[in-house]
């Protein structure tokens, strides 16, 4: 007589009609063939999947950000919120992404670097889409896209439109805070830069009760802004361990470069305020 074990095994296992209904929603099976080390190092098929996996990420946060834009433009703070709080879950786990690869040494790395010619992570439309939806907006990086012309479709279309941070200021403005026009009026795409009457704005939200919706969002925010600003920073570490102060493999300054861009403020007002309080 088969045990319960046995049983339920027997049930679990029987053969699909085709591919498995899990492998139907997931396409896990496509998922995995999508690696294609070029070398023998052992380190390179680490850096590829940890690579991929944050393209997913990416894939995500981008999709939130969206939807918590357009629940703002309703004026429908609890479904910005809440996209908000999924990014943000999100982006801890991006963030924990770099593990496999964090400790790479320079003759690791090496092993493989030269394999992948000009490819550089830079290069990631997807995390473009990031930063555009920051307000971190930039035309050479957009034209940089030219040459896959639905790639560049997209990613023109985030860079026209508003920033996630100019979503959110309009809605703070429909609730009676004081946001200056010509921030709310201002040419999009170009790079946000701080302005004091934002300042001024947030200032009243921190300023007031302690337990508001709006502080909530402030405080959200503030997580957003330094998760990301985490992700840059360990992006650097990774890089300065692996490789130094060589150059880039696009051709890019390397760390330097990526050491500006992880010193950029993400809603600097949010920051600024904090001292005001």
């Amino acid at each position: 007589m088969m045990n319960d074990r046995t049983t339920t095994d027997s049930t679990l296992t029987c053969p699909f009609e085709g591919a498995s209904p899990y492998d139907t929603y997931v396409h896990a099976s496509v998922l995995n063939t999508l690696q294609h080390p070029f070398t023998e190092a052992p380190d390179e098929m680490g850096f590829l999947v940890t690579t991929q996996v944050m393209e997913l990420w990416f894939t995500l946060i981008v999709h939130e950000w969206r939807t918590a834009k357009v629940a703002f433009a309703k004026d429908d703070l609890p479904a910005a919120m809440d996209a908000l709080v999924r990014s943000r879950r999100a982006l801890t786990a991006l963030s924990g992404a770099w593990e496999p690869i964090a400790a790479l040494t320079p003759a690791q790395f090496n092993g493989f670097r030269a394999a992948f010619g000009r490819a550089s992570g830079f290069q990631s439309a997807m995390y473009r889409h990031m930063e555009f939806l920051l307000g971190d907006k930039s035309a050479g990086l957009l034209r940089a896209h030219r040459g896959d012309p639905a790639v560049h479709e997209a990613l023109a279309e985030t860079y026209r439109e508003p920033s996630l941070y100019d979503d959110v200021l309009a809605y703070l403005h429909r609730q009676g805070l004081p946001v200056p026009a010509h921030v709310r009026e201002r040419d999009v795409i170009r790079p946000y830069d701080a302005d004091s009457g934002v300042v001024e704005a947030w200032r009243h939200v921190y300023a007031g009760p302690q337990h508001h919706p709006h502080l909530a969002l402030g405080e959200l925010l503030t997580d957003i802004a330094e998760l990301v600003t985490r992700w840059r920073f360990d992006h650097v570490l990774v890089v300065r361990r692996a490789m130094g102060a060589k150059p880039g493999s696009a051709g890019s300054a390397g760390l330097a470069w990526l050491e500006e861009r992880a010193a950029r403020p993400v809603f600097p007002e949010l920051w600024e305020v904090r001292g005001d309080v």
